[in-house]
Formats: C-alpha cells, structure tokens, sequence
C-alpha cells in the first residue's frame, strides 16, 4: 500500500516550503492590497455619512433661512400695503374733502349769483313797475 521511504518527508519539506514561499510572495501582498482596499473603502464609506450627514444640515439649514426668508418677505409685502392702502385712503380722504369744499365755494357763488340776479331782477320790475304805472296812469289822465 504505502511505502515510507525518502519521498515522503521530501515531499513534505516541499510542501512546508512552498506554503512558506506562496505566503510569502503571493497571499501577503494579496491581503496586504485587499486590507488597504477595505480600509480604503471604511473610510471611504465614513466620509461619505459624514459629508451626506453634513450635507443634510446644510439642506435642513438652508431651508429654515429660506423659510424665513420667505416669512420676512411676506410681513414686508404686508406692511407695504398696508402702508399703501393707508396713504391711499388718507388721499381720497383729502380729495373728498378738497372736493366738498370746493362744492360749498360753488354754492356759495351760486346763492352770491342768485341774490345778484334777484336784486337786478327787482330792480328791473321797480324799473318795469314805474313805466306801466306811468303809462297806465298817463293813459287813464289822457
């Protein structure tokens, strides 16, 4: 079956010496490259949650100051037509007003104007009055 001669431990010492020699030209730099790539690749992965945790900050950051922005925005729209609305009203307010006085001014000359044409009217008919009586009474003498 088995022969235990020479060949045995030989084969044995070839064994021993190839695994030393493949270990030591082929599977350390092997792992050597795989460890520093998985290294490569941890740190790698942890800046990448760190810069996607930092990121999300800035977003959430970001959105807040436009929010506020946004809010800032609409309380200065608000007071600015609130402003405009009140210079507004305090104009027509001033041009009802202007406009009511100037309609008193007109009446006022409207009655001055009246009471003119009346008093030329009175004395047209005391005027009016005085020749048809003296042209009546001139008449009825006649």
């Amino acid at each position: 079956m088995f022969d235990f001669d020479a060949t045995l431990p030989l084969m044995a010492l070839q064994f021993v010496l190839l695994t030393f020699l493949l270990n030591a030209v082929f599977f350390k730099p092997i792992s050597k490259t795989l460890d520093d790539r998985d290294g490569y690749i941890r740190t790698s992965k942890s800046s990448a949650v760190e810069y996607l945790e930092a990121a999300e900050k800035l977003a959430k950051q970001y959105d807040q100051e436009l929010a506020d922005s946004r809010r800032q925005a609409q309380q200065l729209i608000a007071q600015a037509q609130a402003e405009a609305k009140e210079t507004v009203d305090k104009q027509i307010a001033q041009a009802q007003a202007d406009a009511q006085q100037q309609r008193e001014q007109v009446q006022r000359e409207l009655d001055q104007q009246k009471q003119e044409a009346l008093q030329a009217l009175e004395g047209q008919v005391d005027s009016l009055s005085q020749q048809i009586l003296g042209k009546l009474l001139g008449a009825s003498a006649a």
